[in-house]
């Protein structure tokens, strides 16, 4: 399974959008979105996109809980089962105990890709490209032997998006 990951959109609407197309144009089914929208027009884009989706709430979204019935939006930390994986989801990345599978975050606007005794540690960088001229998102393709992480980068006037890719091996 191929499970496109965003965060920290921010304000950037268009990015936000860039991102998400590179990543269903990579062949996402699930979508996860590790906090900080920001901006309803961005939970619009996610629930319009195609599949299905979470999205946790970051320190810049208490504006949002109004939406909460309408968007798949969920507190942190929220656990969920994908492909017969584990999956712990926040935005601050507080709660870093290899409990899971898979842990993702956000907030560092800093992307990372970490496989520590059999838990892949994931925060797909800033799509807003604040901090850096640089939008960024990640591929995780889950298969029962392995984890492949593709980090998808790009200038924030660019129109291709480069490709770093990360292999781990699951433990059994």
């Amino acid at each position: 399974m191929k499970i496109g990951i965003l965060s920290d959109t921010h304000t950037k609407v268009k990015l936000a959008q860039e991102s998400l197309d590179i990543l269903l144009e990579k062949g996402a089914e699930f979508i996860v979105h590790a906090g900080d929208v920001c901006e309803l027009e961005t939970l619009e884009l996610l629930k319009n996109c195609g599949l299905q989706y979470v999205c946790v709430y970051g320190n810049n979204d208490a504006h949002l809980v109004q939406y909460h019935n309408d968007y798949n939006l969920v507190k942190e930390p929220h656990y969920f089962k994908l492909a017969n994986t584990s999956f712990k989801l926040m935005h601050l990345p507080f709660y870093m105990a290899p409990d899971t599978e898979i842990v993702i975050s956000g907030h560092t606007h800093a992307f990372e890709s970490r496989f520590l005794e059999g838990t892949l540690f994931l925060n797909p960088g800033e799509s807003c490209a604040r901090n850096k001229p640089i939008s960024e998102c990640a591929l995780l393709q889950v298969t029962e032997a392995s984890l492949l992480v593709t980090h998808l980068s790009k200038n924030k006037d660019a129109t291709v998006f480069s490709e770093e890719h990360f292999t781990y091996t699951r433990k059994k």
